[in-house]
């Protein structure tokens, strides 16, 4: 009776505490449902209100600036006031954002449809008072110093030319080849930093370039100029086994062997994989491959040795260590502001109200700094192939659309490519990116301003005039025919943030990368998605080894095309009569 009598205590206690985990969860729906629904609300009443009007009130501009260290973010220019903002940083409450940022942060496992902690800041962690950081019993910001530290090693002696080509020459260029995320990062931070002064003069007489696609154009245009004897090649699979970087590789392997024998590629090949015996039967030096770990995404996946081989070679640790400790100083500033001071959640929240709410569906990032040409491309992947998702972490359909289109182009060449349908078309969200001082000053005697100033000219007017526009009546004061004054209105009411830093050196470029991470993230966990998956690249890579085995059959065998519906059969059929 006794033993009963306690398995029925057990067994009401179970249901009292199953009945509070399914109250509490229902009180937190209701939650985040109140904060939605003040939000739409919100957004309603925002369509009554102009940016112009906005623009007037100084004290609103003044709650919209926030600074941490060098940089000055402004988001005065989005069609929100005070008020939207406390109720966005109420939805943030409503889905626990605090939690779920300390959760990546921590190593826990985040990423649940992969099993996989999510722990690119753990890649930047300085070696002074490292942190540690369990993920499986083990401590990963050791094993992350010591990779860097064989890197740092091994760039070394490319470097001062004590590891050297089979001829005996330097190793003074350096093709990485990679895809995707192995690539985009990597080439952001080395196009960002060519012609910065310090790592300039680090990267005197070296030269860096990426393969990245499979068309043997790219192949072509990696190799011009270079002379095997003279070059290393970096390859970057974690499996090694990607298909398009894998031919890549074995297209540069026969460059070396062609010119300098199969031994040779041992002295000319390096990899940053985890599976050595790959790397060996490739003909790589397994002692010459450095890893990483499954906890790394590869679009955040710069700051490992993915992307820190290529540019330790091109740079040095001194300029690589620089900009690490930028994107450190960004990830310590997302652990430890408040919401309304936090630059990340601020910029995820205000893309969360431009695309839920206000529902622009795309957005553009404008850099007002030619160093930053591919700063844009690669946050486009890390945004679009992290929130570019249809359903939610528990499987449910998502009740709105998640992530926006990304886009963008330095300034001021997009000006005179796509600013007009952001003028008078389609309203497109923007953030502008411009520095203080240049990289390169240049001052040409007689003209009214320096180069960078009448750059940044534009920088401060373009803002301005997506945001108020100019009205009829303004251009009837200014005596405009009466037949163009419609071709001239300019409607305003687009929204902009706009962030400057004082100088483009290795600390910001690492600042600016670890921003738009975590503003990512936080837009993925107000939504209540993974960021940190990918199912959708996986389809047409499997639709694309069924081609490559059909165009091997049709061409080895003349086998008929079978097994694609009349449209692809067709392409096919030409495809093959056109190429053979």
């Amino acid at each position: 009776g006794e033993l009963w009598t306690r398995k029925r205590r057990s067994e009401e206690g179970s249901a009292q505490m199953a009945s509070a985990a399914v109250a509490v969860r229902a009180d937190e729906a209701q939650a985040v449902e109140a904060a939605q629904s003040a939000l739409h609300a919100e957004a309603g009443a925002m369509q009554e209100t102009h940016l112009r009007v906005l623009l007037t009130d100084e004290e609103r501009c003044a709650a919209m600036r926030v600074r941490h260290g060098a940089l000055l973010f402004d988001y005065s220019r989005q069609r929100a006031t005070v008020d939207t903002m406390r109720k966005l940083v109420a939805l943030a409450h409503a889905t626990h954002l605090t939690d779920k940022i300390r959760a990546m942060l921590a190593g826990e496992k985040i990423n649940t449809t992969e099993g996989r902690a999510v722990l690119h800041t753990a890649l930047r962690a300085p070696k002074q008072g490292a942190a540690r950081i369990i993920v499986d019993g083990e401590n990963v910001v050791e094993q992350v110093l010591a990779v860097r530290a064989k890197i740092a090693e091994f760039s070394a002696a490319v470097r001062g030319g004590s590891f050297v080509g089979a001829t005996g020459k330097p190793l003074t260029d350096v093709v990485a080849i990679g895809i995707g995320g192995s690539y985009l990062g990597p080439e952001f931070v080395y196009e960002a930093l060519r012609c910065d002064a310090a790592a300039s003069e680090a990267a005197a007489g070296r030269r860096l370039r990426f393969l990245a696609n499979v068309d043997p154009v790219d192949v072509a245009r990696a190799t011009e100029g270079l002379s095997p004897d003279a070059t290393l090649v970096v390859v970057v699979s974690k499996t090694f086994t990607t298909a398009e970087t894998m031919l890549n590789a074995r297209t540069m392997r026969k460059w070396i062997a062609d010119a300098l024998g199969e031994d040779a590629v041992r002295k000319h090949m390096v990899a940053v994989s985890t599976n050595l015996s790959a790397v060996e039967q490739f003909g790589i030096d397994p002692s010459n491959a450095f890893g990483f770990w499954d906890w790394v995404g590869g679009r955040f996946s710069v700051c490992s040795a993915v992307g820190l081989m290529p540019l330790s070679l091109q740079y040095g640790t001194d300029v690589v260590e620089a900009f690490l400790a930028g994107a450190h100083d960004i990830d310590v500033h997302f652990a430890d502001a408040p919401l309304e001071q936090n630059l990340p959640v601020l910029m995820g929240l205000l893309g969360v109200w431009n695309s839920t709410y206000l529902g622009y569906p795309t957005r553009a990032l404008l850099p007002y700094s030619q160093a930053l040409l591919k700063l844009a491309p690669h946050i486009q992947q890390v945004d679009m192939e992290s929130n570019g998702k249809r359903v939610k972490l528990d499987g449910s359909e998502l009740p709105h659309a998640s992530g926006p289109i990304n886009f963008g182009e330095p300034g001021t060449n997009g000006q005179h490519s796509f600013y007009q349908l952001m003028h008078q078309g389609r309203v497109v969200p923007a953030d502008f990116v411009g520095s203080c001082e240049s990289q390169r000053a240049v001052s040409v005697p007689g003209e009214p301003v320096s180069n960078h100033d009448e750059l940044m000219s534009n920088f401060f007017a373009q803002p301005d005039a997506l945001a108020c526009g100019k009205t009829a009546e303004a251009l009837r004061a200014e005596g405009v025919p009466e037949m163009l004054v419609p071709h001239k209105v300019f409607q305003g009411n687009r929204p902009s943030s706009s962030l400057l830093l004082r100088r483009l050196d290795a600390f910001a470029v690492g600042q600016l990368l670890a921003l738009f991470e975590h503003r990512t993230a936080v837009e993925g966990f107000i939504w209540g998605i993974n960021s940190f998956d990918q199912w959708g690249v996986e389809l047409g890579k499997v639709l694309a080894k069924q081609v490559r085995s059909q165009l091997q059959a049709s061409r080895v065998e003349a086998a008929p095309i079978d097994g694609f519906n009349p449209a692809t059969t067709f392409m096919l059929k030409h495809y093959l009569d056109q190429s053979n």
